[in-house]
């Protein structure tokens, strides 16, 4: 019920974003620069409130275990979306952009406001474990399956790879695991900061999709057979063969949001700019926002 809550209120964000692009109070350049916002001050913040609201110092047994379970979880994504791609008969173009978008989710914009507000900032230290190979392998696989695969082959930028959000992810592992003190002052600070990542990232996720014709999502059939793959078979999947292995509920529900929210915003970056579908990327970001809405409070009751 809590999850359900927690969607509500950032659909009605999203749509408050929508409505604002639409009546053209919320620019295009505005967006982009909330996006900013978000991506490099706001999820940051949220990130460290993780550790810096904790108490206790974090075991490194648990954290190596979130750790290992994130990288088996990212491996069974891509031989998952190498299996599966073909049998939505898509074209060889596309191909690789579909494979993109089963394997990486909206993991900052969207998964770490729920995981604090359902289950609390202990989890997002957990959580954030989730961008190490996520940012990995987005800047390599990711980049090679966009290119396809006659292209040459792309140089690892660590100055990609190792961003803010990954930095901030190393910085609360260190503030967790030896318990550095931080002031006051920068607590609430951090706090007042991460109390952002929600709303504005919702909001720009809404005005993203003031771009399209959000009733064309809803025609394109392989797309909408991708979606439902997504976010219901391989979520419902993926938890009922983790639980046979994790007892941790608070574990359970991080991988639980990792593995159910929609397609990443980032993917339609990287189509844009390493020439993959880039109108698919976007539809299909855009269509799984909107639907996950109702499909992981649903995973969750399907696998609670």
């Amino acid at each position: 019920m809590l999850l359900l809550q927690q969607m509500a209120v950032l659909f009605f964000l999203m749509v408050l974003g929508y409505c604002m692009r639409k009546r053209e109070i919320l620019s295009a350049e505005t967006a982009k620069f909330l996006s900013w916002l978000v991506v490099h001050v706001a999820n940051p913040a949220l990130i460290l409130s993780g550790s810096i609201e904790r108490t206790g110092a974090a075991a490194p047994k648990e954290l190596g275990m979130c750790l290992g379970i994130a990288v088996l979880m990212f491996v069974g994504l891509i031989l998952i979306a190498a299996v599966v791609t073909p049998l939505f008969r898509v074209s060889r173009e596309s191909a690789g952009t579909y494979r993109i978008m089963m394997i990486f989710s909206n993991v900052g914009f969207m998964g770490f406001p729920v995981i604090r507000a359902v289950y609390g900032s202990e989890a997002l230290l957990y959580a954030s474990l989730f961008l190490i190979p996520y940012n990995l392998l987005i800047y390599t696989y990711g980049i090679r399956e966009m290119q396809g695969a006659g292209a040459e082959r792309t140089k690892i930028s660590w100055k990609k790879v190792l961003n803010v959000g990954v930095l901030s992810c190393l910085a609360a592992l260190a503030i967790a695991i030896f318990q550095i003190p931080t002031p006051d002052f920068v607590e609430t600070a951090v706090s007042s900061l991460s109390g952002l990542t929600a709303p504005l990232s919702m909001m720009v996720i809404g005005a993203s999709m003031a771009e399209f014709d959000v009733r064309e999502l809803f025609t394109d059939r392989k797309l909408l057979a991708f979606s439902a793959f997504k976010l219901l078979v391989v979520p419902v999947a993926g938890m009922l063969f983790i639980k046979l292995f994790v007892e941790s509920e608070m574990f359970l529900g991080v991988c639980l949001v990792m593995l159910s929210t929609p397609v990443g915003s980032m993917t339609a970056m990287l189509a844009q700019q390493y020439g993959g579908d880039y109108e698919l990327d976007s539809k299909g970001v855009a269509l799984t926002t909107l639907l996950s809405v109702a499909t992981m409070p649903l995973v969750s009751m399907l696998v609670g």
